[in-house]
Parts: structure tokens; sequence; C-alpha cells
């Protein structure tokens, strides 16, 4: 969304430009490389410094140095650099795990050369006294940080290498590239599966671990796996995960409930593991998870209580274990819970090719397929191609090479139907459910849309729901583990920066062992602000703002304010050309430090701020539009131009026009008339807006290669293609259309 103007561009071309030597036989000859990449390293290092290159910041910046001095064989610098890394990564316990396996093999390096030990005693050495200085938190962790997929790195490599074939130069970008690419092959060839069978000694020491295989009543087979620490010998409560991402994730969700002295319990989904059933995500688990929860709570190590945490998909499989509440089902903690049919695989109606990535990554093999859905460049070939073909979004499986049924059938249901509606309590039936309940999301979280789907109805429904929310600066990640101290690039208030986990475990505390409940639970909404440094505890999600400001679609330049309705109605006319595929990106410069896309958009500034001003919420709103077409897919992005002219994100919002007065039911227009379009579920925000600062409105229509298209044609937009486009599709957005901003006053 953001874009860095000329001189930004300048810079980096330069840094591209500078070269280094770099054999041509360093590509295919192995000893060569081992010789030639600590010598680029040091080059790169040495670059890196002089031009005083700085990534967008301090975090990045470290995470780069301790790489490179890690290929230069500069070990010792590499840990002091890894340690300030952690420091900035995170300032709790959880920081920095990310890198363990780095620092590992470092400190094996170095022990290496001292002890004159071989590599394989060293590393033992080297893994048992990192093991040993871990806070406990952290012990679940470590599989994660240290379990690399080699054949991918291998790959990646290579790669890498290739891009250099018939070369004796490498540019600086290329370089770095190379340089980490390596650093991963190296580091984890040589430390894995040694490793995997040092945590393995180590679990069996402090765990006890067994899997089994549940037969349902249906005749299905679920895979369980059951983790209890080995000093806790009486029954205790369940803290039970549903995951579709079977593999080493299993081990760290149960081990995580054990270091916190509960009995973990994580069940795959049908198909994954060691079930040969249909894998068809999302559709089973409610009924699925019923039997689940019966038979663990029956067990010998339970109480008889039973707790359920997880997020995105995860925590979508909470909602649905509460569609039908079974009685040892206690309380949920459901974190960034993807809404079913609401944002994913469609937000607001408009279906995500990202939705196919991801089907594969969970249905290629009983696992995941990390390689396949971490190769960014395929898939945007995949998109692209789509794109450039102008055929229906129905034949992106097929572009792709690998057709599937589950991408067809999401198709099938571009409104919130039944379909969506069997996987999770709906309207009445949240009324049904009396479990306390802690929901925690973020600003920057990609399903933040779809985890206050289910408190709103849960509260809508619920007058008396025992349900508390927690919001903060955090992305999808982090509202699910712990606040990075950096996210998007900028700070986050030292405030803000907390263990999801603890707090989460404080809950279970509270709820299944009459513990206290944790501090930051002081009412049911509990959010930051930011660039405040505090909290704010209210008793519903309505009074985060306590009045708001009405943005109208007007230039302020022609206009006393945008926040005043104009006297005389006009509007702006945007045009948009379906058939052309060869775009030619506009962007506005907002400053002369920042500037911002603006193809197949219109935009509006606001005066300058004379006070400062507190956003809290989500932006809403109504478009007064006229359109020469049945339908349109719009695109909303609300940001702050700060004083010293930087662009911040505020808020987003993508919508399908047909479906904004009713999700469940289209709604088409009548082309060249005046309609009323509702603008709802937009990202909620809680910032302070600096005096001297002022907000910029971005409205226009997606036609992008990562969502549907919609050509207006009033058609399944799935079945529409480029021949469907015909005239441009004309946009008159009359000025006094609004976006309602949220704004919070003491």
């Amino acid at each position: 969304m953001k874009f860095k103007i000329l001189l930004a561009l300048i810079f980096v071309n330069l840094m591209q430009a500078q070269k280094f030597y770099f054999p041509k036989a360093a590509v295919t000859d192995s000893l060569i490389l081992e010789k030639q990449m600590p010598e680029l390293a040091t080059k790169v290092i040495s670059n890196f410094q002089t031009v005083k290159y700085k990534p967008k910041n301090d975090v990045d910046f470290s995470d780069a140095l301790f790489r490179l001095q890690m290929v230069a064989k500069d070990y010792k610098k590499s840990i002091i650099t890894l340690a300030e890394h952690r420091k900035q990564f995170a300032d709790h316990n959880m920081a920095g795990y990310k890198s363990m396996g780095y620092e590992i093999y470092s400190m094996a390096k170095l022990t290496e050369a001292e002890t004159k030990a071989s590599f394989p005693k060293a590393l033992q050495t080297a893994f048992n006294k990192k093991y040993e200085s871990l806070d406990e938190h952290l012990l679940p962790r470590v599989g994660l940080a240290v379990n690399g997929d080699v054949n991918n790195f291998r790959k990646l490599l290579k790669k890498a290498l290739d891009k250099q074939k018939g070369k004796d130069s490498i540019d600086y970008a290329s370089a770095l590239a190379l340089c980490k690419a390596y650093l991963n092959y190296k580091t984890y060839s040589s430390i894995h599966p040694q490793v995997m069978q040092l945590l393995m000694v180590k679990d069996k020491e402090k765990f006890i671990t067994e899997t089994k295989d549940l037969k349902t009543r249906n005749g299905n087979t679920l895979t369980i796996t059951i983790i209890r620490k080995k000093e806790n010998k009486s029954p205790l409560p369940v803290i039970l995960t549903s995951n579709i991402y079977a593999g080493e994730i299993d081990h760290f969700f149960g081990k995580r409930a054990a270091v916190y002295n509960y009995v973990g319990a994580v069940v795959n989904t049908r198909g994954k593991r060691n079930s040969n059933d249909e894998n068809n995500p999302f559709e089973h688990e409610s009924q699925d998870l019923y039997e689940v929860i019966d038979w663990v709570s029956k067990q010998p190590w339970s109480n008889g209580k039973v707790g359920m945490i997880g997020g995105s998909y995860v925590g979508f499989s909470q909602w649905a274990a509460v569609k039908k509440l079974h009685p040892a089902l206690k309380t949920i903690v459901p974190q960034v819970s993807v809404g079913i049919g609401i944002d994913y695989p469609a937000q607001n109606n408009v279906f995500m090719n990202y939705m196919l990535q991801w089907i594969q990554y969970v249905t290629n093999n009983k696992y995941t397929d990390e390689a396949d859905f971490s190769n960014a460049a395929k898939w945007d070939s995949i998109n692209t191609a789509w794109y450039k073909s102008g055929k229906s979004f129905r034949a992106l499986d097929t572009i792709s090479g690998k057709p599937s049924t589950v991408f067809q059938r999401w198709l099938d249901h571009p409104g919130y139907d039944q379909y969506w509606q069997k996987m999770v309590p709906y309207k009445e039936e949240f009324a049904n459910i009396n479990i306390p309940i802690l929901t925690t999301t973020g600003y920057y979280d990609d399903d933040q849309i779809g985890a206050l789907y289910y408190y709103k109805e849960h509260m809508k429904y619920n007058r008396n729901a025992d349900h508390y929310l927690v919001m903060g600066p955090y992305n999808h990640g982090g509202a699910q583990s712990f606040g990075f101290t950096y996210v998007e690039g900028s700070p986050i208030d030292p405030a803000a920066r907390i263990s999801i986990d603890d707090l989460a475990f404080s809950w279970f505390d509270y709820i299944l062992k009459n513990g206290k409940k944790p501090n930051l639970l002081k009412d049911k909404v509990n959010f930051q602000v930011m660039n405040t440094n505090t909290w704010k505890h209210f008793p519903s999600l309505d009074k985060i703002h306590t009045s708001s400001l009405k943005f109208y679609l007007q230039d302020s330049k022609n206009n006393p304010s945008v926040f005043n309705k104009p006297n005389q109605q006009s509007f702006t006319l945007l045009k948009v050309d379906f058939k052309n595929r060869n775009d030619k990106d506009t962007y506005y410069a907002v400053s002369k430090k920042d500037s911002i896309k603006t193809t197949n958009s219109i935009y509006f500034e606001s005066e300058v701020l004379d006070k400062d001003l507190i956003i809290s919420g989500d932006m809403s709103g109504i478009f007064n539009i006229s359109v020469n077409k049945k339908d349109l897919d719009t695109n909303t992005y609300l940001y702050q131009i700060k004083p010293d002219g930087q662009l911040f994100w505020l808020s987003s919002h993508i919508a399908r026009a047909s479906y904004a007065k009713d999700h469940e039911v289209r709604q088409l227009l009548t082309p060249n008339t005046i309609e009323q379009i509702p603008m709802k579920n937009a990202y909620v925000m809680s910032k302070k807006i600096e005096k001297g600062s002022k907000l910029l409105l971005v409205i226009g229509i997606n036609k992008t290669p990562n969502w549907q298209l919609n050509y207006g044609t009033g058609k399944d937009v799935s079945d529409e293609t480029i021949k469907d486009s015909g005239e441009p599709m004309e946009i008159k957005w009359y000025n006094d259309s609004y976006v309602e901003i949220p704004v919070y006053k003491d």
C-alpha cells in the first residue's frame, strides 16, 4: 500500500548498482563457494556500514547484520549482535526465539574452535547450554526454532546461485540475498537432525507424550497428541487445540500447555497425520470436536475440565466447538480467529486469491506443504498469469496446475449462506454460549474482522455474555503469541509489548483453577491506544469512541473543510477499464518523504489538524454513487500524513456493493442511478494522531491480481471473464458521501 518516492528509488538503485567480485566458478564448485562466501559477506558488511544502509528499523538491521557476521565466520560478534537483536525483537521472555538455531550454530562453531572438539560434540554442548538457560515457558518454541526445512533451503540457495551463472560480479542486493540463503542452508544442514534428536532427549526427560488415533461415531479417524509434564502426577484441566497444521506445531501446542501446568491435547482435523479421511477444511470441526472434548474429559489425566486455545484456523475451531457446547468445555481463548465466510476465504464477500495458496498448503499432504506455501514467486506468477489471461476466477486453480474441489465448492457460496452458517454459531445460537471467553486480536491482524464478528454476535445475542476482548498493535502472529517491538516497520508502545501466552494461561488459571483475574482485564473491552503508551478499558466495544468525524469526499483545497457537509452536490468521476491489463501505476506525492499508489482510485486530503486527535474504532460511512454497471467492489484506505510527511496506515476496507446491505443476500445496483452503499466491517484502529498531521482517504475499485475481479454484469462474479468487461466502469462518487471516523475524547 505504501510506496517510497523517487529519492528512495534512486537510493535502492544505487545500492543494487554497487558490485562485488564473485567468481562464476563459485556457482558450480562447492569448495570455491565455501572460500568465497566469507569474503563476500565481509565486503557486504563493510558496505553495510560505510554507506549507512539501514533497513526500515533496527530489528531488520540487526537481523541482517548477525547473518552477515555468521557467513563471515565472525561468530563472537554474531552472538553479540543476536543478543541485541533479541532485545529489539521483543522485550520479554519470548524474545528472539526464532533466531535460536543460528545462535546455537554460532556457539557450536566457537566451541569447536576453542576446544578442538568435533562439531557434533560441540553442537551438543552448545545446545545443552542454550536449552538450560531458557525460561521454561520458552522451551516449547525450541522445536519451531531449530526445525528448519533443509531441502527447501537447498533449493533456495541453488536458485540464488543460478542467478549468478556466467557472471564474475554480484550487485549489493543479490549479494545480501545470497548470503542469507547460504546461511540458512549452512546452518540447518549442519545442525539438523542432530539438534532435533537432542531436543527429543530433553523432551523425554521433561514430558510424557502420547499419540493416539480416535475413531468418531461416523467412523472417521482423528489423530490426537497428549503432552504432560512428568512432575505433575494428579489429574489436571486439559487445554485442547484443534489443529489442521499437523507437524512440529502440534508438539509446540501440547508442550505450551504443559509448561503452564496443564495437560496439552492437540487433535488434528480429518485427513491430517494418520487420518485417511477426506480433508475438507472447516466443514466438520463442530461435529468432531464434541466427541473429542467428551473423550479427553474422561481420561485419567483429566480432572474433567477442558479449555481451548489457538489462533487463525485454530481460533475458528473453538467457535465451531461451541456451536454445540459440551458440558466439560469451560472456556475458550480464540485468537485472531478466522471468520469463515466473513473475512476468509472472502472478505466482505470478495474472494481472495490467497485462498487457493492456503488450500494447497493444508491439503497437499498429511502435514503442511511449507515449501509450496512459502514460494512467493510461484504464487505471484500464478496470480499474474490469471490476471493477464482475463479468464474467470474459477480458472485460477486450473492455471495453478492443480484443480481443487475445495476451491470450487467455496466459490459456489459467494453470500453468507447455510454452507458457512452451519460451521459456527449463527444468530440465536450465540445466545446459548454461556462459558467465559477471552478473544485477542490486533490492529494489524488479517483476521481482525472475523475475530470481532464473533465477539459482536456473541454480545448481540447474549447480553450477559462473560466475554473479554483484548486488542493492541499486533499482527496476525503477535496477537496469538506476543507483542513484537516493531510491527509494520514501526515501534509499538512499551505498554503493548506483552506476552499473549502469559495472558491466555493466566486466564486459564482464573477460570479453571480459581486463580486471580489477569490484571490487564480491567473491563470487558481492553485496548491499547497507540502513541500514548496506555491501555483503555470499557464495558463494550461501542464505548471505545465517544464521537465521530464525517470525512466528506471533497477536496479541502476548494472547501473550508472535508469535515463539513458540502453545500452543493457534485461528484468525482472515476473510470476503470477492466479490459486493460497493463495499467501504468499512478502515485500521489503526499510530501517530499512519501507517496501513495492511486491506480484506479481517487483521493481526498484533509486540512492540517490543529490539535491532537485519538482515532479509536472502525471507520464506517455511506457512499452515494452512480455507476454504469450492476455491481462493483470498492477499496477504501485511511492514512495519517504525519507532520514530518510520512504516511501511516490507519484502516482499510474492501467490499462488494451488492452485498453491502446484507452479506447473505445479493442486491444488484441499478445502473446510472444514485444509490446509497453502506460501508461497514472495516479494520479497527486506536491511535493518537498528532497535531499538525493530515488525514488521507483513498477510495477506488478493486482491480489487482490478488483479488477476484467484479466486472459488474450481475452474473456470478466467479464466472465473469474479460469478455464481460464491456465499456469501462464509470463511477460518480458524490461529495455528500462520507467516511465516518471514530474519535475518542476523555
